[in-house]
């Protein structure tokens, strides 16, 4: 039996680890493993990356050697369509930089597809938002906005050692949820790390950052206590905090607001929502939701394929809160970690010849951390009826927990415990901040 997974994400590669260990090992199926990158980041992590605050170099997962050490087989490929009839999957051609082919456009067979190939952001429709923002749904966005970012506050530093003490470096987030709050933090902290390893004239007066966002308050999947913390903190660290204002437009260095303001930038970021990738809509036969979702069956098999699974921001997981009401399941890093359990389940059951499993949404709570300054959250489950809320140096180690439980899922509790050594010991003889 051949098992395709599409998208390295979270969820994907949990999933190509756990099955590569149990079946790949044993020779009982192949695993084959598809991305279009080289190596894999945990995508909540992207605004440090942006931020400079985690080297994406150093922690970094090269797919190929981790393949290598599980027993499955990596392709690197960008998902083109595919041919439910023949079971294939086509795969777009691959060019370098200079536009010349690396591979064909090829063919990958299947007996059993796992699409896990996760999100992108929504612009809405909003005039202007994709020529203009930028945004973090990749490493290399991230990265091409850290290099932004580098290259601003370098000229911002000259410009203000030839005495123009009135510029500012502005930069605009667009979208309050997680990753514009987290985000607005860090650029921060980085212009701290700045000013410490050399450009010594730029001081927190000299970054103004605009956190917008079209509802009536920060982090509206978290409570009103979290929500109220994390908005008196960014406004103490200088953020610009403007809720009920909606984007219509927008253009080079400035955004239009629906009252009629014009906001100037000199970087904008859009972080207002995400949708799964247009191109699943044009899958025959699936089913999809207005987020561009596969509708998927309790199972996590796709609607009208059995032999399609879907897990993670791409897949349309219908759910009843305990209120009664119907939702989609979240797209959250805990969400692919979930589904990808159970797709993990599904897949050894039916070569066993066993029944297979109902995915079941167990909401574990939310973390949201303004760099190193402070974080909050809430946990669910027994700790606490109704959930426990966390905040400060606490919170902050449960943030942390999160991404060391994703390496726990792909490395296991002996290798991520000598990571965790390693990036102790990069604190003290590396830079504490990436700065080209």
């Amino acid at each position: 039996m051949k098992i395709v997974i599409v998208g390295g994400g979270a969820g994907g590669l949990e999933l190509a680890t756990a099955l590569g260990r149990k079946l790949g090992r044993k020779k009982k199926a192949e695993i084959v493993l598809i991305d279009r990158n080289q190596t894999h980041i945990w995508k909540p992590l992207l605004h440090e990356v942006a931020s400079g605050s985690l080297d994406a170099d150093l922690d970094a997962v090269s797919y190929r050697a981790h393949a290598h050490k599980n027993h499955f087989e990596f392709k690197l490929g960008t998902l083109g369509g595919v041919d439910r009839d023949r079971k294939v999957i086509l795969l777009d051609a691959l060019a370098d930089e200079e536009g010349e082919e690396i591979l064909p456009q090829r063919e990958e067979p299947y007996d059993y597809l796992v699409l896990a190939i996760g999100s992108v952001s929504n612009d809405f429709g909003v005039q202007g938002v994709a020529q203009n923002c930028i945004f973090l749904d990749s490493p290399s966005q991230a990265r091409r906005f850290h290099q932004r970012l580098v290259d601003r506050f370098i000229r911002l530093n000259r410009e203000l050692t030839d005495g123009k003490a009135d510029r500012k470096l502005r930069v605009a987030i667009i979208g309050a949820g997680a990753t514009g709050v987290e985000l607005s933090a860090e650029l921060y902290k980085a212009q701290e790390w700045f000013s410490t390893y050399g450009l010594s004239n730029i001081t927190p007066e000299h970054l103004e950052v605009s956190l917008i966002e079209a509802g009536p308050r920060l982090l509206p999947a978290l409570n009103d206590r979290i929500s109220s913390g994390a908005h008196q903190e960014l406004v103490k660290l200088g953020v610009s905090v403007r809720v009920n204002t909606a984007i219509t437009s927008a253009e080079p260095r400035r955004l239009n607001t629906k009252e009629g303001e014009v906001i100037s930038a000199d970087l904008m970021v859009w972080a207002a929502g995400v949708k799964a990738p247009e191109f699943l809509t044009r899958i025959d036969g699936l089913e999809h939701n207005r987020a561009n979702q596969i509708v998927v069956e309790p199972t996590l098999q796709a609607k009208g394929d059995p032999s399609i699974f879907a897990l993670g921001d791409c897949a349309g997981c219908p759910i009843t809160t305990p209120d009664g009401q119907q939702r989609w399941v979240p797209p959250r890093a805990q969400s692919a970690h979930q589904m990808a359990s159970t797709v993990e389940h599904n897949l050894c059951a039916i070569i066993k010849g066993k029944s297979l499993e109902n995915f079941q949404y167990k909401d574990l709570g939310s973390l949201v951390s303004l760099s190193q300054y402070t974080a909050f959250g809430r946990l669910m489950g027994g700790l606490a009826r109704g959930g426990l809320s966390l905040e400060g140096k606490v919170a902050r180690m449960a943030y942390v927990s999160l991404y060391r439980m994703h390496q726990v899922a792909i490395h296991g509790w002996t290798r991520t415990a000598v990571v965790a050594l390693a990036d102790k010991i990069n604190h003290f003889i590396r830079p504490r901040f990436k700065l080209h």
